[in-house]
């Protein structure tokens, strides 16, 4: 147990961890809304508060300004009645009423400090202007409104404002009900984010816990543990990681397979002929008397024997040699028409005992920077098994052409062709598409790696277009000017 929280602290302090930021995203896409929203509707009943609190009053102050009026309370402020009104209203909203003149003066004051003293403050201006205005100051408690006191008596100048009423209202009601509410709203906040840390701890878990099994899944892959397909179908993500794990485990498999075939294979074919060569020096060593024919019969089959393993053997080291990134390009300007007919003139004689037909075709003279060597190694690969893989009385086609960026070197057949579903896999290091075929002529199944890889040193290209019985087409594309890495 200690060990698992152990892990899971581990993980949170690794921000890298998706598991980690999937809990800060939910957490923060919960929390903030959840604050963003507690401030908002405090802030919104707060004033909804004041203005309802603002508009009680002011009907309370217009019915007293109309009382002020009828009783000439501007001119004789004795009103016993206006007075307990006034007094009353402050006492009501811990409050304070100044009566304002209309030239200035105070004429009352429900505090009793500021009779006869003279006030111009600009609420007071506009509301001479007939302009009500209100404010509240939440740090002092206070909402504070002007109230004009109009005379309507006089025909000759209707809602005529001969006064004003300033008042000051405590708003320590409305404070105490925030303060509650707050309170309230903080509480239920608190809950509020102890779900959404749960629920974040939750989603981020499970939301994640796919990644892990996959993750699981690919260590025990990679340790030796199993070598079965993944499958974790939860989320398209990770149906499109496993389809990707997936096909590298059966490329890696089918690799394997074709590796361990290989072993089979050269063991066997580096067997074979050393075998034969000790059969047949026995069979001479053991008579007596051997005539010369049968004697040179069976050296030439020992010299057969050797040639075949050699030819094994230069193919693997050809390999192995491609193989080294530290292999050095010795590029040099070559003729790649000289090169090629010398390389035709050297197996035209394998493909006279087939008795099949070579011809070169050179659109024009190419002058390339290549090396020689692996070039020739490209071009003797194909040809080679164009006429190996021929019929008998068949063709081979070679066609060399160039533009101003690069050359091709197209090879066609009419041999036995390439199945369809095996193309993908020609260039794959030790496959072979017909096995007992290519072991009757020799073939190791290294001879396209060889070449694709030889392509590809040259920064060219290598495509094949083929068809079962109606042979193929291979095509290279190699820069004339050599672009070093």
């Amino acid at each position: 147990m200690l060990q698992k929280v152990k892990e899971l602290l581990k993980q949170f302090i690794n921000f890298r961890s998706l598991r980690v930021r999937l809990f800060f995203i939910i957490l923060i896409v919960g929390i903030v809304p959840s604050a963003i929203m507690r401030h908002s509707v405090l802030q919104s009943y707060e004033q909804r508060a004041v203005e309802q609190r603002t508009q009680v009053v002011q009907n309370q102050l217009r019915v007293l300004a109309d009382h002020l009026v009828n009783d000439d309370y501007l001119s004789r402020p004795y009103s016993t009645v206006v007075n307990a009104e006034l007094e009353m209203l402050s006492n009501l909203y811990d409050g304070r009423v100044l009566i304002i003149n209309s030239n200035f003066k105070i004429a009352k004051d429900t505090y009793g400090l500021s009779e006869g003293k003279t006030i111009i403050s600009e609420e007071v201006v506009k509301c001479f202007k007939g302009e009500s205005l209100s404010n509240y100051d939440a740090e002092i408690g206070y909402i504070e409104m002007t109230t004009p006191i109009i005379d309507n008596r006089n025909s000759e100048h209707p809602s005529k404002i001969i006064g004003v009423m300033l008042t000051s209202i405590s708003s320590d009601y409305i404070s105490s009900t925030m303060e509650i509410l707050n309170r309230k709203a903080f509480i239920m906040e608190v809950i509020m984010n102890l779900i959404i840390i749960t629920l974040a701890l939750v989603l981020s878990a499970v939301l994640s816990k796919p990644f892990g099994r996959v993750t699981k899944a690919i260590n025990d892959v990679r340790a030796g543990y199993s070598t079965e397909l993944l499958s974790v179908p939860d989320m398209a993500e990770t149906i499109h990681i496993v389809d990707a794990f997936n096909e590298l485990l059966a490329q890696r498999k089918a690799l394997d397979d074709s590796r361990q075939e290989f072993v089979a294979n050269v063991s066997h074919e580096l067997k074979t002929p050393i075998t034969s060569m000790k059969v047949l020096a026995d069979s001479l060593l053991m008579q007596e008397n051997v005539p010369a024919e049968l004697y040179r019969e069976f050296l030439e089959d020992i010299v057969s024997e050797i040639d075949r393993e050699n030819q094994i053997i230069t193919d693997l080291l050809a390999l192995v040699k491609m193989d080294k990134t530290a292999s050095q390009m010795n590029i040099a300007s070559i003729n790649i028409n000289d090169l090629t007919e010398l390389i035709l003139k050297r197996l035209r004689p394998i493909a006279r005992k087939k008795d099949v037909e070579v011809v070169f075709e050179s659109e024009r003279t190419v002058i390339a920077e290549v090396d020689e060597v692996k070039m020739t190694l490209i071009m003797t690969n194909l040809v080679e098994n164009a006429i190996k893989y021929n019929h008998d009385h068949g063709w081979v086609k070679v066609v060399l052409d160039a533009d101003h960026q690069y050359f091709t070197f197209k090879v066609s057949d009419s041999g036995i062709g390439i199945p369809e579903e095996a193309l993908p896999q020609i260039y794959e290091r030790f496959y072979r598409v017909d096995k007992s075929h290519s072991r009757e002529i020799g073939g190791t199944g290294l001879g396209l790696a060889i070449t694709k890889n030889a392509v590809l040193m040259h920064r060219g290209s290598i495509t094949v277009s083929s068809s079962e019985e109606e042979g193929s087409t291979f095509l290279v594309k190699i820069p004339l000017t050599y672009i070093a890495q």
